[in-house]
């Protein structure tokens, strides 16, 4: 029976590029090694270097037995990185990039957690509604909702979230209860979008899917200012549930149209590569997958 560990005597003699360089990588004596590799060559039945006082050269044989059992360690090799890294504690830097309705609301929540489970971690946590490059800002994990438009990156699907529609009671008390969708035509909304005219709010309801126009005096490009002017009395919104739930429940919102929801978006984590994922960005993922708020459903 074939000794595994004198493959790996094999491997580096080659990768050596001979006896006496490879007796140093492994710490063991010239003729240690001399002997593993004629207890190989008798096991395999072939020759696999020719030697002489002055050269070490693979055979045809022992470099197909090269290339193909070199290939097995590499991978043996990764299995034991991967298995130290996830046995490791966390530790670094990482830096997370978030939506800053997310992030404001719900993200910190697993920033805190995390940095109090691993204290030699460090979080720089960037929030923006914008589409930040990874690789070139320097982001080791983003969290984005909606559609996935960078095919490049691997995703983690953690949950889904629909949006609501919501008002304050001031500004329902002076403008009145919408009744159906058609009704929103007449109402001030606030847009989370980049113009605060002809933006396309789709509805799903009893009747099936609904496409409304709307329109109003505010629109913004990120959640916290959407909810700030719902909050302000500025209009009907479309809010996150996890968002909207909590405020509704303090009072300081009014849930309106509760037969109708927006289609589900998606809340995702990316990050640029999978072969490399550290225990850093693989722990905090695993956090932020526990701590999805109730509102969002991980089906």
């Amino acid at each position: 029976m074939i000794d595994f560990n004198d493959i790996v005597v094999f491997a580096r003699v080659v990768e050596a590029g001979s006896f006496t360089a490879a007796a140093r990588l492994l710490a063991m004596p010239k003729t240690t090694v001399s002997r593993r590799i004629a207890a190989l060559e008798r096991e395999v039945g072939v020759r696999l270097l020719q030697r002489t006082t002055r050269s070490l050269n693979l055979t045809d044989a022992g470099r197909l037995y090269y290339e193909q059992s070199s290939q097995g360690l590499r991978t043996i090799e990764e299995a034991n990185l991967r298995l130290a890294e996830a046995r490791a504690e966390p530790s670094g830097t990482i830096r997370i990039s978030a939506p800053v309705g997310f992030g404001g609301h719900f993200l910190i929540r697993t920033v805190v957690d995390f940095l109090a489970m691993y204290p030699k971690t460090n979080v720089e946590l960037r929030l923006t509604d914008d589409r930040l490059n990874l690789v070139e800002d320097g982001i080791d994990l983003a969290f984005r909702t909606g559609i996935l438009r960078d095919s490049t990156l691997i995703a983690r699907k953690l949950g889904s979230a629909h949006r609501l529609l919501c008002a304050s009671p001031d500004y329902l008390a002076r403008h009145g209860m919408p009744e159906s969708p058609a009704d929103l035509t007449h109402h001030r909304c606030v847009i989370a979008g980049p113009s605060a005219s002809g933006a396309h709010w789709v509805l799903d309801g009893p009747h099936g899917q609904e496409t409304v126009i709307v329109a109003g005096r505010f629109a913004a490009n990120e959640m916290q200012a959407v909810v700030a002017a719902a909050l302000a009395g500025f209009g009907i919104a479309q809010l996150p549930q996890p968002i909207a739930e909590g405020l509704i429940d303090d009072g300081r919102l009014q849930h309106i149209l509760r037969d109708y929801t927006t289609p589900a978006g998606g809340l995702h984590a990316l990050y640029p590569s999978s072969r490399h994922l550290s225990p850093l960005v693989r722990a905090f993922i695993e956090l932020a997958s526990e701590r999805i708020p109730n509102g969002i459903n991980t089906a």
